[in-house]
């Protein structure tokens, strides 16, 4: 469910960077809303200037939150969705791995059966409890807020496989951590996405993974204590989402937003921030109405979000791209992204609900050792030299993906990846290296245990590193370049 470049464990940056990058972000960013020279005006008097950079600061800052909901809304709002996982606050167990079919997520990873828990906060916390899972399986279950802030993590690398019970709270409950519970793990958000990733080791291990999935528990804390329930909260009043095509140019993006903003309470450093997008109505009081604006003021709101994505595509071009950014700078806490919004968009663009650097890394092979984009069209070799696997506590995957929708690429074997638990499998070089095949067509029968189909047009891959070693994080071991044949 990730992506990007080769990932390092400085999670965000300070100002510094976000002066790296021309305009990356809203934070700080204070525009004057007098003076406007136009007749046409937004609420509070501003010009069509002025609303096309609140515009784009209130995109950059609020992508993430409007194509997050445009997931959960599927997955748990909308039963007539082919993405429909389950009601609210219940736990939802897909006994398989991603596949061609889901294509709700872009860079979904095939590497761990999910688990999933849509969380409403509102009424009450809710109690998690995971069983004890044998030592050598790798889990994990990330805790992402309605920002796409990863606020707590449990699992293998954090907690151990020991098993616990932890609750998860919204951002108003402030009770003492009752009995029984290990951990108590805050969301600043009303909702929150719980991603559980369980280690398959391969098709005739997913009994034993459905054995695992069958003791993670979610239950109110009332039903915890075994005390009398609150009273329900009114459903949810996210609206049905756009389209991720729409999202990009549709000036409805900021009604969404509004919408999904009255569950995200206003944070103290992001006062003056929020009070800025209201002078154009974005908010959970706004009145914006993409419906009824001047056609000028509709022609400068479209123009923010361009000039949003404009920003985007340079940052993915100059910092991405080159590697000079990477994961471990998109994906965090809210401390460590230190207000970075365009990194957090870019995240959630390239790769939503991606994990934080010490969980899992994602270096991004796009291109051959010639800097030439990788296509189909030609074939590659990827080589681990004797030593030379990636380094990890737990293990990894090299993942192919057909662009520019970046999901998994439907082939005649159906082998989305190569992974550490196939390294039986694979045929080693004459020096104990490993030689990976990936092209369009079969490299002939002698090399299908090392091929990964590639489709016919662009592709990129992603390598995962899941609890990588500190050789990883620090950039000591460097990913392979895919070598053109």
């Amino acid at each position: 469910m990730t992506s990007v470049v080769r990932a390092t464990f400085s999670l965000g940056f300070v100002a510094l960077l976000l002066a790296a990058v021309a305009g990356c972000g809203t934070k700080n960013q204070e525009t004057s809303v007098s003076g406007g020279s136009s007749s046409s005006t937004a609420v509070g008097g501003v010009s069509p200037a002025q609303a096309r950079a609140i515009a784009k600061d209130a995109y950059i800052y609020g992508f993430p939150l409007v194509d997050g909901n445009r997931i959960q809304y599927q997955y748990y709002t909308d039963p007539k969705s082919s993405e429909y996982k389950g009601p609210w606050n219940q736990i939802i167990n897909t006994a398989r791995v991603f596949t061609p079919a889901d294509v709700a997520v872009q860079t979904p990873n095939s590497d761990t059966p999910y688990s999933f828990i849509g969380a409403d906060l509102r009424a009450e916390p809710l109690v998690l409890t995971v069983p004890p899972i044998e030592a050598g399986r790798y889990f994990s279950i990330q805790f992402v807020d309605g920002y796409t802030y990863n606020f707590d993590y449990v699992g293998s690398r954090t907690t151990g496989n020991e098993g616990g019970t932890y609750l998860l709270a919204g951002p108003d409950w402030h009770g003492a951590k009752p009995a029984g519970i290990d951990a108590v793990i805050q969301s600043d958000t009303e909702w929150a996405q719980v991603i559980y990733r369980t280690q398959l080791f391969g098709p005739d291990d997913l009994d034993n993974v459905k054995k695992i999935q069958a003791g993670y528990e979610v239950k109110p804390l009332s039903a915890f204590l075994n005390q009398p329930a609150p009273a329900a909260p009114p459903a949810f009043g996210f609206l049905p989402p756009l389209t991720a095509e729409a999202e990009k140019t549709d000036p409805h993006f900021f009604t969404l937003l509004s919408a999904i903003l009255r569950y995200a309470p206003v944070l103290p450093e992001e006062k003056d921030l929020r009070d800025r997008f209201a002078t154009i109505g974005i908010g959970p009081d706004g009145n914006f109405d993409a419906d009824t604006m001047t056609p000028e003021m509709r022609t400068a709101i479209e123009g923010g979000m361009a000039d949003a994505w404009a920003e985007f595509n340079t940052l993915k071009t100059d910092k991405i791209d080159t590697g000079k950014v990477t994961a471990g700078d998109l994906f965090g806490t809210r401390e460590a992204m230190k207000g970075n919004y365009l990194y957090r968009m870019a995240g959630a663009v390239i790769g939503i609900f991606g994990n934080t650097a010490a969980e899992a890394m994602y270096p991004r092979l796009a291109n051959d050792s010639t800097g030439a984009p990788l296509t189909g069209a030609n074939n590659y070799t990827v080589r681990f030299p004797p030593g030379e696997l990636p380094p990890v506590n737990a293990f990894w995957s090299l993942t192919m993906y057909q662009m520019p929708a970046s999901l998994l690429y439907a082939n005649p074997i159906n082998r989305y990846l190569v992974n550490s638990p196939m390294l039986p499998t694979l045929t080693k070089d004459p020096d104990g290296g490993i030689t990976l095949y990936v092209q369009n067509h079969t490299p002939g029968a002698g090399k299908e245990s090392n091929w990964l189909p590639a489709p016919p047009g662009p592709f990129q891959m992603f390598l995962r590193l899941y609890w990588p070693k500190d050789e990883a994080l620090n950039g000591q071991w460097k990913p392979p370049q895919p070598q053109k044949a």
